[in-house]
């Protein structure tokens, strides 16, 4: 089978190569990988991560079809479609046992601390699949990080309806789907971003991050917004706190241009501002937008095979990039 692969970090490096077929274990299932998402995630593996074992096969975000499962696996049969919840947890620690797998401490992310997706085969343990229904692979394999993050985010937020929500990087991975569940969940969705089309997934109003203080004011009348997401980090983190509202809530999942900010203490405390970091998510939140699947929409600004994996990476970070890069397998 072919593997996308790395001896060395460096992108340069990063090669397609014939390989076995993993060995299954007993509570393991085979799966063809249909496709994958590019992330961040996966450059930073590639590129500057240690990561273990090597050589290295990059990919978080994957799914695919079950080809075959182990003795001690009933909940899958081959044939079954599935998205792979793409947490290493021992089931055992207290995060595990209050069901925040992602939290596990003694885990890790698949593709860190294990062999990732980007393989046209892959075994993966029973209890890190979910099944999907009979939805495009583009949104399939978006899942499993991409919405998976958002949803975590918004349900750690507490958003409720009538809740204005402000989503900065609202047309990239992750942006893409708090729009469209935020809407679900009965906000009111303030899209901060340069791409318009995003008013298609559901945004009320579209601002750009150097207008979004005085846009989101006017939009609410001086209130702000009660919920602001913002992955993006140091570039836009002014204007981001900047547009919470009293006793509103700012939440994090990333630092794409920088982790060092300056905090004004008063401006928190006088406000009873929420400052709240997330990752990632459940298993269960994992099962729930499974089943909200055929809801959710993609925008794919280009997809790649697996020979041009070095080049899907270096799209993700290319400013003509206009929706999501994904990397095609198994179809």
């Amino acid at each position: 089978m072919k593997v996308v692969q790395f001896q060395e970090s460096g992108l340069d490096n990063l090669k397609v190569v014939e390989t076995e077929r993993p060995r299954l274990g007993s509570h393991d299932v085979l799966l063809q990988v249909m496709e994958a998402g590019v992330n961040p995630i996966d450059y930073y593996v590639v590129s500057s991560i240690n990561v273990r074992p090597m050589p290295h096969v990059p990919g978080a975000e994957f799914a695919g079809v079950v080809v075959e499962v182990g003795d001690h696996v009933s909940d899958f049969k081959p044939g079954d479609r599935v998205a792979v919840y793409n947490r290493v947890f021992d089931g055992s620690c207290d995060m595990c046992l209050s069901s925040m797998e992602h939290l596990c401490r003694n885990g890790g992310i698949m593709s860190v601390v294990t062999n990732g997706g980007w393989a046209e085969y892959v075994a993966v343990p029973g209890k890190n699949l979910v099944k999907i229904p009979e939805i495009g692979w583009e949104i399939a394999a978006s899942l499993p990080v991409s919405a998976l993050t958002a949803y975590h985010a918004l349900m750690s937020a507490g958003l409720r309806p009538g809740n204005v929500v402000a989503i900065f990087g609202a047309s990239g991975n992750t942006g893409q789907f708090a729009v469209q569940l935020a809407k679900m969940m009965g906000a009111e969705v303030i899209a901060v971003t340069g791409k318009d089309w995003v008013r298609e997934l559901g945004a009320d109003y579209v601002v750009t991050a150097d207008k979004a203080v005085d846009e989101i004011g006017k939009l609410t009348g001086g209130r702000m917004a009660d919920v602001v997401i913002d992955p993006l980090g140091q570039s836009t983190w002014t204007a981001s706190i900047g547009a919470v509202g009293r006793r509103g809530k700012w939440i994090t999942f990333g630092q794409l241009t920088g982790g060092e900010v300056t905090l004004s203490i008063s401006k928190l405390y006088s406000s009873e501002a929420w400052i709240i970091g997330s990752t990632g998510g459940t298993r269960k939140e994992l099962s729930e937008l499974a089943k909200l699947s055929p809801k959710l929409k993609v925008r794919v600004d280009k997809e790649y095979d697996m020979n041009d994996a070095r080049n899907a990476l270096d799209r993700l970070f290319s400013k003509q990039r206009n929706g999501r890069v994904m990397l095609r397998i198994g179809r």
